[in-house]
């Protein structure tokens, strides 16, 4: 399987991005599919293309370090400095899905299929690992 090496792109701190949704518009939602397709869309326009597995470890391992230092600074007992802004937990679990597509594009992996099979797996697995709720969804096995 040929890898495509990958994008380096410089993100700008402390910038807000908005998701082009604006007022009342109805918001789509996304299948894993469009997502997938998204993101392949948007890397293919560079030369660079994806990076490799072992650089996408690295950025991976990168953003869930950005993630657990926003949890915290918010849950934690870490506060922030008093002139550093509250981070965004949305976009910090948004940038991992991002990268976890690069991933799964690079590889040829359907990410559905991997979902609908991982939860077929805790199904199974964990069915009678908790006390399920009164009134909660059948057990489905």
């Amino acid at each position: 399987m040929k890898f495509r090496p990958g994008l380096r792109s410089k993100e700008k701190k402390g910038k807000i991005y908005s998701s082009g949704v604006k007022g009342n518009e109805e918001k789509k939602v996304m299948e894993i599919k469009e997502m997938q397709k998204e993101v392949d869309e948007w890397i293919g326009q560079f030369e660079e293309g994806y990076w490799s597995p072992l650089s996408m470890m690295a950025r991976l391992t990168e953003e869930v370090g950005e993630l657990a230092r926003e949890i915290n600074h918010q849950f934690g007992e870490k506060p922030k400095k008093p002139d550093e802004p509250m981070g965004d937990l949305a976009l910090e679990l948004a940038d991992i899905l991002f990268i976890l597509i690069c991933y799964a594009n690079s590889l040829n992996i359907d990410l559905e299929d991997a979902f609908k099979r991982v939860m077929a797996k805790y199904r199974y697995r964990d069915s009678d690992r908790w006390t399920r709720k009164e009134n909660g969804p059948p057990k489905q096995a």
